[in-house]
């Protein structure tokens, strides 16, 4: 099944993708996580993923950011074909991806400095991105003296700094308390809009997903997983996540996308029953 976009400018395609394991459990079988799933997602769309746990949303996410090349199928970012690691796109992990050993402000130069920027301008322009995500005084913390909040605003600016095309992001708020969650998602709202990147977000939370999205995509249990719908979030934007969740037009997708997806949830839950 295709998961499609609208008549604009495709920004990433995952076309026919297929990843096959080797059994960890069984020796010399094969496991199909993935099966000819095809994703697309419209240049400044953002899109939601949602599935069971387990039904390979992170592998088709490191397929997009080509940490994983799929057994079968083609990977197009902004129209060329993918060869090696996505540079055109930024990853957000669900832990921590922030250097322990380097404070905030030079956890955020880091990027820029790998790539060749002088130390200076990469510093300069990190303390401009701590500001744009309300760290503007922390640059001299370190990881363990920041919140979960203000290590995930860390991890947000590290990445946008580099200026990516693609934003790739694996469940980035799941451990935070809901209320610094919210928070989070408006921020990533708000410097969304201000650029209008292409975003791949993968999530347990349907709610989130709905408060975030343009579209979301739901995929079935696996093994094998593959999208089996897509729904178009016509909420009106700017959106506040809290606000939006009041709506009725919210309830209403809500209860289409679960009702689509309620059966693989408890699909899924049965496979981990039995082991």
């Amino acid at each position: 099944m295709v998961a499609s976009v609208g008549a604009g400018a495709v920004g990433l395609a995952l076309e026919d993708i297929t990843c096959t394991f080797v059994s960890r459990d069984r020796a010399g079988e094969r496991y199909t996580a993935v099966k000819d799933t095809t994703l697309r997602v419209g240049e400044g769309e953002f899109v939601s993923v949602v599935g069971p746990t387990g039904c390979g949303k992170s592998t088709l996410l490191n397929v997009a950011a080509g940490l994983l090349e799929p057994s079968a199928g083609r990977v197009h970012v902004l129209g060329e074909p993918l060869a090696g690691l996505n540079r055109r796109a930024g990853y957000m992990f669900q832990a921590d991806a922030l250097m322990p050993w380097r404070n905030a402000l030079d956890n955020v130069s880091a990027g820029l400095e790998f790539r060749g920027v002088p130390a200076e301008q990469a510093r300069e322009r990190a303390n401009a991105w701590l500001k744009r995500v309300g760290l503007g005084g922390f640059g001299s913390r370190y990881p363990h003296q920041l919140s979960g909040g203000m290590r995930k605003r860390v991890a947000l600016a590290q990445m946008l700094i580099l200026d990516p095309q693609i934003l790739l992001m694996d469940e980035p708020f799941s451990a935070l308390d809901i209320q610094t969650r919210q928070l989070m998602e408006n921020e990533l709202l708000d410097l969304w809009s201000a650029d209008r990147k292409s975003v791949v977000f993968i999530t347990h939370d349907l709610e989130e997903a709905i408060a975030l999205s343009d579209r979301v995509v739901v995929l079935s249990a696996g093994p094998a997983t593959h999208p089996i719908g897509e729904f178009v979030i016509d909420l009106p934007r700017p959106r506040d996540v809290a606000e939006a969740r009041l709506l009725p037009r919210f309830i209403e997708i809500h209860e289409r996308i679960w009702h689509a997806m309620k059966s693989e949830v408890l699909k899924a839950y049965a496979q981990q029953q039995r082991g």
